[in-house]
């Protein structure tokens, strides 16, 4: 191992992998490479040969190019550049847009049904304008990373180093231009920007004071923590509230049942589901964070049988399993609605839900490949994937937005 680090190859791509990189085959060994299209022959660098099973490379340069392949919307995560200089954050930002949501549904797809053991045909859905922008402009947040000497930057690409930039193309215009990206900033470790509904763009250097924003979704506003979760993409709370509203099923919704949102945040998706069903819907909004768990219980407050209670899902729902017999029958009746980290919601938390045998559950994922592990768990106790609903809610990214209805 270490002999073919750093030298170059030629490469026949043949596939999408989960992650945004592709795969090749050198003398039969996997080779995961990056800003590479499938179809493609490239010549990539090899970065990683320490391991046994596959290696990881950069293209360089294109040999045989696919129809699909664009100038990078990112000049600064093109490849001409080195790849040690390349910006991360835009990995597919060399791919046309429709061809980035067809390997994103590949993506999506093969996992559900490797491992979900789940066969669903679903189309990956643009956020309306998105196409007319060619998928820039929609990022209202974005993490500026600080080095030694202060400088500001994204991290290049899959590292911690910061590479300096001089413009954001995927944010909002409001957000690049508050952007500090020619200050400095010593002895800080990022400056988040961000750009809510109101009262216009700002800057989060270290851990400065919480400060309260609003966000607007339709008709309705939402207060949390400028510091606190909030949907990246401009369009995507409103996508996201309208993909739920679609996929609780009526015919298994009781308003009056213990309806769950489980990782509420600060209740859009909680709200989404009363908006829906009307002043008389029970639920109730679960996160472990105590300051976003504060703002949904004001955000909620319209509805009368609307809580937000602060915890760790997996301990609140192991504590319900204790639940009398009439708070069982009314878990039976409800519809859980639950958007987990990147990470899943995992095998604790889906078997305690499944134990309460819920009416209907609705799951936002944020990754194919957690998301295809859950569902493959939620089977084992008898529940199916009976809609799917997928969304692009981060383009010339690899990462896609699911929501699922699953049923017994």
């Amino acid at each position: 191992m270490g002999d073919f680090l750093g030298k170059d190859v030629e490469l026949d791509v043949t596939s999408i992998a989960h992650g945004g990189i592709s795969v090749a085959r050198l003398d039969g060994r996997v080779v995961f490479v990056s800003d590479a299209i499938p179809g493609e022959r490239v010549v990539a660098r090899i970065s990683d040969d320490s391991k046994k099973s596959f290696w990881r490379a950069d293209t360089v340069s294109v040999v045989e190019a696919s129809p699909h392949r664009r100038d990078h919307v990112w000049s600064a995560a093109s490849i001409d550049r080195d790849p040690a200089d390349r910006a991360g954050g835009a990995e597919f930002g060399h791919i046309a847009l429709e061809h980035q949501r067809a390997l994103k549904k590949q993506v999506l797809t093969e996992a559900l049904e490797r491992m979900g053991k789940t066969t669903v045909d679903v189309d990956v859905q643009p956020v309306p304008g998105d196409d007319e922008v060619n998928g820039l402009g929609w990022r209202t947040r974005i993490s500026l990373h600080v080095d030694e000497q202060g400088h500001v930057g994204p991290y290049a690409a899959r590292s911690h180093r910061v590479v300096r930039v001089d413009d954001l193309p995927l944010a909002t215009a409001e957000v690049e231009t508050a952007a500090p990206l020619d200050q400095t900033f010593p002895g800080e470790e990022r400056v988040d920007v961000l750009a809510p509904s109101e009262g216009g763009a700002r800057l989060i250097i270290g851990d400065q004071r919480r400060t309260t924003i609003v966000e607007r979704v339709g008709e309705r506003e939402f207060r949390l923590d400028d510091a606190g979760f909030w949907q990246v993409h401009r369009g995507a709370a409103g996508v996201l509230t309208e993909a739920v509203q679609a996929l609780v099923d009526p015919a298994r919704f009781d308003p009056r049942a213990h309806n769950l949102d489980l990782y509420g945040g600060v209740g859009l998706l909680a709200a989404a589901v009363g908006d829906r069903f009307g002043q008389a819907t029970r639920i109730t909004s679960v996160e472990a964070d105590a300051r976003a768990t504060d703002h949904a219980a004001e955000n909620l407050q319209e509805w009368i049988g609307a809580t937000a209670e602060t915890g760790r899902v997996e301990r609140w729902i192991r504590q319900l399993a204790d639940a009398p017999a009439s708070d069982r029958s009314r878990l039976k009746a409800a519809t859980v609605v639950l958007d987990p980290p990147r990470s899943g919601a995992g095998k604790a938390v889906v078997d305690g839900i499944a134990s309460f045998e819920p009416a209907q559950v609705v799951y936002v994922a944020c990754d194919p490949v957690a998301l295809a592990r859950d569902v493959a768990l939620f089977r084992e106790h008898g529940y199916e994937a009976e809609a799917v609903q997928a969304f692009d809610l981060f383009p010339h990214t690899h990462h896609l937005e699911t929501v699922v209805r699953l049923i017994r």
